[in-house]
């Protein structure tokens, strides 16, 4: 007992302040916790097929019942739903396999899942071959639009962020400050503009008769603005790399490419995960932005939901299942990151 008063009294009430911030944040949890608890679960309706049935005072969670599928896979026709299962659920199986296969075979199931997987997933989405029927992207939405951005997005900046980064440190003049120039431009434009720009204004500056999905416009557009900060990120691990690892690599033969890609970027990337896990997660969270090109990704969804007459006022509801799965993926993005950092020893 005493053994446990001393830990409490040590981390908890060791000074003055501590003691303060102790009782003060104790009592704000009093106010807070109960009546969120009692909102969310103990007065909570969790049944009913309507807004009627929502009268005890807590959350109506049969809005999100009743929608729930909208707010998954948007204005998917309801048929076709499992071409959006198939290549999400096979990717699931092959991450958790993954992490029990050897090295040869890792290598393999890693370029498959970043080239060949996500073209055919776009090929079963879209349909249109195969007897398969047609889903324009203008009826993609939900979490799964969300998923499909974010996947993209991630694919294609991480490889076009490494090449600015190197190209900024790069000794020929013109490299260089384009990719300066380039770094500098797109970190100064909010990314709001920048989706504008790309749904709405760009259109007008094809050829006549040439058109761009809106949804392409949208992945291009934020897989360049995240590449200038990914580019960042990589660069601060380039930096920490000694000197002596590149002197080292041109003294055993090695050429610039051959140097890197062997010796300097696993270092520098190993130094830097964090930062990468970071702009990752900033990344996905970015996605709700896409709702000034029209597109309806899980919180557009629920902001269109909220709109419908026989659902009026349970925008509230909507939010907080909205927070949870931001969450739940950008936790489970944290997690894995700091896995990573521990199995390749960069914490202590």
């Amino acid at each position: 007992m005493n053994k446990t008063l001393n830990y409490i009294r040590e981390k908890f009430f060791s000074s003055p302040i501590d003691a303060f911030l102790t009782i003060s944040i104790s009592y704000l949890i009093y106010l807070t916790i109960p009546p969120l608890l009692d909102w969310m679960f103990i007065s909570a309706t969790f049944s009913g097929e309507s807004k009627k049935e929502c009268v005890s005072g807590g959350a109506c969670w049969v809005f999100v019942k009743i929608w729930f599928n909208r707010f998954l896979y948007g204005m998917y026709p309801n048929d076709e739903i499992w071409r959006i299962n198939l290549p999400f659920g096979f990717l699931v199986v092959s991450i958790i396999v993954y992490r029990f296969l050897n090295e040869k075979y890792k290598k393999y199931l890693f370029l498959f899942l970043v080239i060949p997987f996500p073209i055919l997933s776009l090929m079963l989405f879209s349909g249109g071959f195969l007897g398969l029927m047609p889903v324009d992207t203008r009826e993609w939405g939900g979490l799964f639009l969300t998923l499909v951005i974010s996947i993209f997005a991630i694919i294609f900046c991480f490889p076009l962020g490494v090449l600015l980064a190197m190209g900024r440190r790069s000794n020929l003049p013109v490299v260089r400050y384009f990719s300066i120039g380039f770094i500098e431009f797109w970190r100064g434009v909010p990314l709001i503009t920048v989706l504008f720009m790309a749904g709405v204004m760009f259109p007008l500056l094809l050829p006549a008769g040439t058109n761009m999905d809106k949804l392409v416009r949208v992945i291009i557009a934020i897989t360049l603005f995240e590449a200038a900060y990914m580019a960042e990120v990589v660069r601060g691990g380039l930096q920490a790399v000694g000197r002596g690892q590149y002197d080292a690599s041109k003294a055993i033969g090695m050429g610039y490419w051959k140097s890197h890609i062997f010796i300097i970027l696993p270092q520098a990337l190993k130094l830097v995960i964090p930062g990468i896990a970071n702009t990752f997660i900033a990344l996905f969270k970015d996605t709700p932005l896409v709702f000034v090109v029209g597109l309806l990704e899980i919180l557009g969804m629920v902001n269109l939901a909220k709109t419908n007459p026989a659902w009026l006022g349970m925008a509230t509801e909507g939010y907080v299942f909205v927070a949870l799965v931001y969450w739940i993926f950008c936790f489970a993005m944290s997690r894995y990151s700091l896995s990573i950092e521990r199995k390749l020893k960069t914490t202590n």
